[in-house]
C-alpha cells in the first residue's frame, strides 16, 4: 500500500522520529556538489537547485518547509518512478539517492500526499557512471528482476484461489486465503508502485481514494469478508477484476526500470510501509492480518539488501555489519508473533498491546534508519 494513502496525521506520528535522524542531522553523500539536487517543498511549491545534469548518479536533497507531510518523486515522462521518498514531515530534511539515464524526467513534491503533485522539468544529458559500474551490481539487478517476477507469478494461483473462494461465496475459505494472496506483492511493492496505475487499483484503502476513484482491489474485498461478512455480486465482479489487474502487474514486472539504487530505496520504501502502515493496525483493519503483510515486506526489504550487500559491505563495513544486526533482530521479534513456526501464521494484530506495537514500531526505526542509507553506499 503506497504510504501517500496514509492520513497525514499517522504519517506524523510513524516517521517523525525517523525523518528527523535521516534528515536534519545528515551530511549529504554526493562525491561532490555538481551531483546534488536541492529541492524546497513547501505545500504550494516544488522548488529545484537544478534544470538539467549529466546521466549517474543523483541525490536530491529534500527540505520540506511546508505545514503538511509530503513526498517527491522522480519520474519517467509517463509517470513511471525511478525513485521516491515519502512520508517527509514539516521541518525535516531528507536525502535520497538515485541512478538516471539520459532523458526528461519530473521532479514532483505531493503535500499532504495526494494527487499528481506539484512539478519540476529535469533534462538528463548523456554521460555519467553507468559503464563504471561494479559487475557485481549488474548482477544483483539481474537476481532482483528475476526474484520480483517470480513472486509475481507465484501471486498469480494464490490469488486466483482467493477469488474461487469469493466467487463461490465460501467467506471461511476466503478469509483464509486473504493474506497469503498478498504475500508476493508486499515483498516487492516497489516494483509494482513503480507503474504508477497498477497499486491504485489493487492495493488502495478506503481512506486514500483519490476524487473519483472507484475502490477496488484487496482492501474492498476485506471490508466484505470481515466488516461486512457478506458476498455479493459486487465483490465477485471486483474478484474478477483482482485477478485482471495482477495478471497485468505480473506481465509488466520484466519491463520495470531496476537499478542499485531503485533497489536499496526501494527497500526503505518497505520499511516504510511497515512502519506508516502495518505498525499502526491501518493497513489490514477489518482482517487485522498486518502483521504477514510485515514480514513480507521485511524479507522483501532484505532480499535487495542481501543482493546488494557485496558491494555495499566493500564500500561501507561498518553500515553493512549495523544493517546485519538490525534485520536479525527485527525477525526475531516478528518470530515471537507466529503462531505456526513453519507457515506465515501470526497473531490477529487486533491482539496486540500497544506496548508491543510500540516496540515492534522502535525495531522498524532502528533498522530504517541505516538502511535509508544503502544507496549512497551502493553509489560510491
Amino acid at each position: 500500500m503506497r504510504a501517500a494513502r496514509l492520513s497525514v496525521v499517522t504519517a506524523v506520528t510513524a516517521v517523525t522520529a525517523l525523518t528527523t535522524v535521516t534528515g536534519c542531522t545528515e551530511k549529504s553523500d554526493a562525491k561532490n556538489g555538481d551531483r546534488v539536487i536541492n529541492v524546497t517543498a513547501t505545500d504550494s511549491r516544488c522548488e529545484t537547485s537544478r534544470k538539467e545534469i549529466s546521466a549517474g548518479h543523483v541525490e536530491l536533497a529534500i527540505e520540506n518547509k511546508g505545514s503538511k507531510v509530503t513526498e517527491v518523486y522522480v519520474l519517467f515522462p509517463d509517470d513511471r518512478v525511478v525513485t521516491e521518498r515519502e512520508n517527509i514531515g514539516p521541518g525535516t530534511k531528507q536525502h535520497v539517492t538515485a541512478e538516471v539515464k539520459a532523458g526528461t524526467y519530473r521532479i514532483a513534491c505531493k503535500p499532504g500526499m495526494k494527487g499528481a503533485g506539484i512539478r519540476q522539468e529535469l533534462k538528463v544529458t548523456g554521460g555519467g557512471s553507468a559503464a563504471e559500474r561494479d559487475p557485481k551490481l549488474d548482477q544483483a539487478v539481474a537476481d532482483y528482476r528475476e526474484y520480483a517476477q517470480e513472486q509475481a507469478d507465484a501471486t498469480i494461483p494464490l490469488v486466483e484461489t482467493f477469488v474461487k473462494a469469493v466467487k463461490a461465496g465460501d467467506l471461511t475459505a476466503a478469509q483464509k486465503a486473504y493474506a497469503p494472496s498478498r504475500l508476493g506483492w508486499e515483498r516487492t511493492e516497489p516494483v509494482a508502485e513503480s507503474f504508477g496505475d497498477i497499486d491504485p487499483l489493487v492495493d488502495t484503502r478506503a481512506d486514500g481514494l483519490e476524487d473519483g476513484q472507484k475502490w477496488t482491489g484487496w482492501h474492498r474485498l476485506e471490508k466484505a469478508l470481515w466488516q461486512d461478512k457478506k458476498i455479493g455480486d459486487e465483490e465477485k465482479t471486483l474478484a474478477d477484476r483482482l485477478v485482471t489487474d495482477l495478471k497485468d502487474w505480473q506481465g509488466r514486472v520484466g519491463k520495470a526500470e531496476i537499478t542499485p539504487t531503485s533497489m536499496a530505496n526501494g527497500a526503505k520504501e518497505l520499511l516504510d510501509e511497515v512502519a506508516t502502515g502495518k505498525v499502526t493496525g491501518e493497513e489490514d483493519r477489518y482482517a487485522h492480518t498486518d502483521l504477514v503483510d510485515f514480514k513480507a515486506n521485511v524479507e522483501g526489504a532484505q532480499k535487495a539488501y542481501d543482493l546488494l550487500k557485496p558491494v555495499a559491505q566493500t564500500n561501507d563495513a561498518a553500515l553493512t555489519a549495523e544493517l546485519d544486526k538490525q534485520f536479525a533482530a527485527l525477525n526475531t521479534l516478528l518470530d515471537t508473533y507466529r503462531t505456526d513456526k513453519a507457515s506465515y501464521d501470526f497473531v490477529s494484530y487486533d491482539k496486540v498491546t500497544e506496548a508491543q506495537r510500540k516496540e515492534l514500531s522502535d525495531a522498524v526505526n532502528a533498522l530504517a534508519e541505516p538502511l535509508s542509507k544503502l544507496a549512497a553506499a551502493v553509489a560510491k
